[in-house]
């Protein structure tokens, strides 16, 4: 394994598989009341620039079932780069304790973290991806399909992190990954150009487009996010209008597979980027995946900051 998480492309296929496989038995364990403190005395630092509730919870749930402690670090607390250098903040941590969680605007934040760290650095989410996210789903995908490679996954909506890191983990694994949405809010191309190499070389296939039927076509899974992400709701208005014909619905998703089901990294938004009844229907597994966030970073945890 590589010493840190930043992208989801610090992951070979080979180390994905064992992360997710990794994932399903402590799920397991845990259900089972056999769990082990794997990593005992271990401290993770967690900082956060962003609120959370997922990321927050099961980062600290996370550590704690393993036998360790997570120390939550706010925006208040920290300032990274503003208080003080990422730099500087990467060494002070580096010396207390043993791995470091950070939830940032900037993706720079992460990887300027991650250099200058000398102990595992993951990212719990920038603007550029959202790995940690996207092994969750993957681990949803994987317990419900029984595999990943040629699954046909749909994502509908904004070029953000979340469709960052699912282009380039579909990439990695396999996957026929189509992405609709509207002109303008296409997803960054050097992630598209990487993702698309990816592909090549698993099996996979990218498809970007502006038409949400022809995304939908077929496929195993659909996925969906808000519409305005942090950062953006002055906009919220704009991409209400803009969005509103990639919206998930009974109507759109009745030309998916008939064993399909709908993901969402939450929170959502009924009746904006997704209907009620979709999000709450029977091919919904969105808290499946959200329970999953748990599973999978005990998993990337105990790869991380244990001893071998």
């Amino acid at each position: 394994m590589t010493k840190d998480l930043v992208s989801i492309t610090d992951l070979d296929r080979d180390e994905f598989m064992r992360l997710l496989k990794k994932a399903v038995q402590l799920k397991d364990d845990r259900k089972a009341g056999r769990g082990k403190p794997l990593l005992k005395g271990k401290i993770l630092a967690m900082i956060f620039e962003k609120p959370s509730l997922r990321t927050r919870v099961t980062f600290q749930t996370g550590i704690y079932d393993l036998g360790g402690m997570g120390i939550y670090l706010a925006p208040s607390d920290i300032q990274v780069g503003k208080r003080e250098t990422v730099a500087d903040v990467a060494t002070n941590l580096s010396r207390w304790v043993h791995g470091i969680m950070a939830r940032t605007f900037a993706h720079s934040t992460v990887t300027g973290l991650a250099l200058n760290a000398s102990v595992p650095v993951i990212n719990g989410l920038s603007d550029l991806e959202h790995p940690c996210q996207i092994l969750a789903d993957f681990q949803t995908i994987y317990e419900k399909k029984s595999t990943l490679e040629g699954i046909k996954l749909a994502y509908l909506g904004d070029g953000n992190n979340v469709s960052h890191s699912l282009l380039l983990a579909s990439g990695i694994m396999g996957m026929d990954m189509r992405m609709a949405f509207p002109k303008g809010y296409e997803p960054n191309l050097e992630i598209v150009g990487k993702a698309e190499s990816l592909a090549s070389s698993s099996n996979g296939s990218i498809l970007l487009t502006n038409d949400p039927k022809e995304a939908v076509d077929g496929v195993d899974v659909i996925y969906t996010d808000v519409w305005a992400s942090m950062g953006q709701k002055d906009e919220a208005e704009e991409r209400r209008r803009v969005f509103a014909s990639y919206q998930v619905n009974e109507e759109l998703v009745a030309k998916a597979d008939n064993d399909f089901i709908f993901m969402h990294c939450l929170p959502a938004i009924r009746g904006e980027e997704v209907t009620s009844g979709v999000i709450d229907g029977p091919h919904s597994v969105v808290f499946g995946e959200a329970e999953n966030r748990l599973h999978a970073q005990k998993a990337l945890m105990v790869a991380l900051m244990g001893e071998g």
